[in-house]
């Protein structure tokens, strides 16, 4: 008797365990921290086109979106999960994911994926986006954001943005306009990564729960950026 494909899958994903769809969807958010921590890691490595000293060292949160997927059709699109996370104090607190969607009007031909990098500039974004979505040029005031080490070239929308947002494709890293987008915490995963249920509010504020040992590639690149930062002398 032969198996239809529909009836196939069904089979398969009613044998498959828990244990192991639980497994995969683990190794799915550990590779996306990797690939965030990836994301920074060569940013740094580039000084003359990076996130000015300026910004990141008044940047009150980062988000990091990597392989943000552009849609290929005629109402083309764009998703992203990614983590951010806040500075509590000199430190960086535990992160969140969360995940990034934009619609894109107008006739587009092809697809690719951009890493993006948000820099939250002060305390009204943070407030902002501890709502349970928040878009982006609405919600809050988004510009795309200088590159290099001296920030003294920015814009007056620039300035006055509570985000600033980058892109980074086939090894160009440039400031990027997402105005449209809608950020929103992705909770499923949160409870992946810390074993209960933990909202993104409580994990970008209250610091209570300690970031698991998966996160720390993240916790670690970020802190690698603020260093180099910190070493950086601007430009005269």
């Amino acid at each position: 008797m032969k198996i239809r494909p529909l009836a196939g899958l069904a089979v398969l994903v009613t044998l498959a365990s828990p244990a192991a769809l639980t497994a995969a969807m683990k190794n799915a958010e550990t590779e996306r921290i990797a690939a965030a921590a990836t994301v920074l890691d060569e940013i740094r490595t580039t000084p003359d086109r990076d996130i000015p000293k300026d910004l990141w060292d008044h940047a009150a949160c980062v988000a990091v979106i990597p392989s943000l997927k552009k849609a290929a059709f005629i109402f083309g699109g764009e998703y992203g999960k990614g983590l951010i996370s806040c500075r509590v104090g000199s430190a960086w607190g535990s992160p969140s994911f969360l995940l990034l969607e934009k619609g894109s009007w107008g006739f587009q031909i092809g697809g690719e994926t951009v890493d993006v990098v948000l820099l939250i500039m002060n305390q009204h974004g943070i407030d902002r986006l501890l709502q349970d979505k928040v878009s982006l040029g609405a919600d809050l005031s988004v510009a795309g954001g200088p590159v290099g080490r001296d920030a003294r070239a920015s814009t007056d929308a620039q300035l006055k943005a509570e985000v600033l947002s980058y892109s980074r494709s086939q090894g160009l890293f440039a400031g990027v306009d997402i105005s449209g987008g809608v950020l929103k915490a992705d909770n499923d995963d949160n409870r992946d990564l810390y074993g209960r249920e933990v909202k993104g509010r409580e994990l970008l504020t209250m610091n209570r729960t300690q970031a698991p040992k998966s996160a720390r590639p993240f916790m670690a690149a970020l802190d690698r950026m603020s260093v180099a930062s910190s070493r950086t002398e601007p430009r005269q």
